[in-house]
């Protein structure tokens, strides 16, 4: 531990190491203190018997604006989703596809049997308005909830119920569709102008990409925080005194360090990992239960799109239910069963995994997303919970706490 800093970053999550890029680029002396041991904080991934389980199914979206300005894609190796999803309702597997990723595809969006011609003529309006309106008249738009706003939009019980709140529940982690629509629409614009895809070495892959041009000397990890104050930082190592504290730490732990932030109500899931040496799908994407039965949100064929998931013969598949509550292996099994319309009883069960404190609970109103980060006395606060509840808002939050910071030391000289 150093005798003194001039920032202290609580956390070596995504908005940590955000905001510690911006400091290193500014030439601020500053340091990162992270209780855990490794970097990226709900951004993880285990490897185990040559299978590569993230904590939680989750993707890289490229349409991510604060992405380009911290890591190089290309070096990720990543490997794509389809650009749609195949919904199972009875006998039926329709295939929808994002026109404007896959043009192909179009016809056979137009023709499936989810909702009617007008539902999906409607929601493709309604994403193409999310992809090309400026960012700034999205966000001043009348604001409400997801599940109102899709339905204001003119479409149908049928389309929202077999398509939308699956699809947008495993997204939102918010199977009741009370998450601000301005939350819905960047993240519809980000769906519609990206594509979805994974590392090939897992997503720890993104916060060790974050973390790569920083200096490891000024990372304490295994360094808990017990509190912190106006110019000063507690650990079980001693007081570390600094100018400015930014506290990048998931919800919860940060509404314990700093009791004048709101406790954010946080939103949970579980994921299923199966192997199996013969795939039930020929194609990277994404299938979701269309019959209303409100229990798997998708399941996914992972090694499809990044086949270092899984070693040499086998195949990965993922299963999020969302909800704090996690039921049994075997129930979701019999799901699995009538969902790929094949048995699984040969597949492996390799683990399940709950993340009961994934994303923050986004209601309205949320209006232009950005909260404050500046609390006054030299203390910050950065994390998705400030912005839009993803990878992008915990990136983009960790940046903006970091300018905030440097705006505020060279005002006072």
């Amino acid at each position: 531990m150093p005798a003194e800093t001039d920032v202290v970053i609580v956390g070596g999550g995504l908005a940590g190491l955000a905001a510690a890029r911006r400091l290193h680029r500014a030439g601020v002396p500053w340091r990162l203190l992270e209780a855990g041991d490794r970097l990226g904080g709900r951004v993880a991934t285990d490897e185990v018997d040559g299978y590569l389980l993230d904590r939680g199914f989750q993707v890289l979206n490229t349409a991510y604006p604060r992405l380009g300005g911290l890591l190089d894609l290309a070096a990720l190796n990543l490997g794509w989703f389809s650009a749609g999803v195949l919904v199972r309702r009875g006998d039926r597997l329709d295939r929808l596809a994002n026109p404007l990723r896959e043009p192909a595809g179009l016809a056979g969006t137009l023709t499936a049997g989810v909702g009617s011609l007008s539902d999906r003529l409607r929601f493709a309006g309604l994403v193409t308005g999310c992809a090309t309106l400026p960012v700034g008249r999205l966000l001043t738009a009348p604001e409400t909830t997801t599940e109102a706003a899709l339905r204001r939009s003119g479409l149908s019980d049928a389309i929202i119920e077999e398509l939308l709140r699956p699809f947008l529940s495993g997204v939102l982690l918010d199977r009741e569709l009370a998450t601000s629509s301005h939350v819905l629409a960047v993240t519809l614009r980000s769906f519609a102008r990206g594509r979805i895809g994974l590392p090939s070495r897992g997503m720890a892959a993104l916060p060790q990409a974050v973390a790569a041009p920083l200096s490891t000397e000024l990372i304490d990890l295994n360094n808990p925080v017990s509190a912190v104050a106006p110019g000063r930082v507690r650990t079980r190592a001693g007081d570390l005194p600094c100018r400015a504290v930014v506290v990048a730490v998931d919800p919860p732990a940060a509404a314990t360090l700093l009791p004048r932030l709101n406790r954010v109500r946080m939103h949970g899931y579980t994921t299923y990992y199966h192997s199996t040496d013969t795939p039930p799908l020929a194609e990277p994407i994404l299938l979701l239960d269309g019959e209303r039965r409100e229990l798997v949100a998708n399941t996914v064929v992972v090694s499809r799109a990044a086949p270092t998931y899984a070693p040499a013969g086998k195949h990965l598949v993922a299963t999020s239910v969302v909800g704090p509550q996690a039921p049994p292996e075997a129930v979701i099994r019999r799901e699995l069963d009538r969902l790929y319309g094949r048995s699984t009883a040969d597949w492996t069960h390799l683990t399940t995994v709950t993340v009961p404190d994934a994303l923050p609970a986004a209601p309205p109103p949320q209006g232009r997303l950005r909260k404050p980060v500046a609390l006054g006395d030299g203390l910050y606060v950065a994390g998705d919970h400030r912005d839009s509840p993803s990878i992008q808002g915990a990136l983009a939050s960790g940046w903006r706490a970091a300018g905030v910071v440097l705006a505020e030391l060279r005002s006072e000289g």
